[in-house]
């Protein structure tokens, strides 16, 4: 077997990736970090929520040398969840878009929560709230029994999006079209 065979795939890496989608990896989320350290374009120490548990796993899968984290990245702590202070919530829904997992609900002028199970603590959601109400508070189960569920909802997430566009791409190409159609020269 070659070398190239038994390099580990971007797919195994992202299996030990916390899935918080957090992006202070410096990443989009998980999968195009794990897609750059099997490239070998980035070191495994760059994620503050999976913490020396992960670099160590990675650096077993990989063959490297256990690093400490980069702190540039952020500091490893205890698994945090967000959640919304009722009194507090104006209803802007800015939190929602951020969100990689879609544990926020709500509506625009309207009450918005985090399914606690759902969220990833991944901090997204606090910078756009413009009232401050969103805050962490400790997670009630361990987050990497919770990974898979987490990058499945974030492939959901970004499926969603893409549809959305394509949707709207539709909406222009027609309105487009009927545009055209109607300053082109009759004859």
């Amino acid at each position: 077997m070659n070398a190239q065979a038994q390099r580990p795939t971007a797919g195994s890496i992202d299996a030990l990736l916390p899935q918080t989608q957090c992006t202070r990896c410096g990443y989009e989320g998980c999968l195009p970090y794990a897609e750059a350290i099997a490239a070998g374009t980035a070191p495994i120490n760059q994620c503050p929520p999976g913490g020396a548990a992960t670099i160590a796993a990675l650096a077993t899968l990989l063959d490297r040398a256990v690093q400490p984290l980069n702190p540039v990245n952020g500091n490893e702590r205890a698994p945090l969840v967000a959640w919304i202070d009722e009194a507090r919530c104006i209803g802007c829904a800015r939190c929602l878009p951020p969100c990689p997992v879609d544990a926020i609900v709500g509506a625009a002028k309207f009450l918005h929560t985090v399914l606690a199970d759902r969220c990833t603590g991944c901090e997204l959601c606090i910078a756009p709230c413009p009232v401050d109400c969103i805050e962490l508070r400790p997670a009630s189960a361990d987050p990497a029994l919770k990974a898979p569920l987490h990058r499945q909802r974030y492939v959901a997430h970004k499926a969603r999006l893409a549809s959305r566009a394509a949707e709207r791409q539709r909406q222009i190409d027609v309105q487009k079209a009927v545009v055209r159609a109607g300053s082109a020269p009759s004859q």
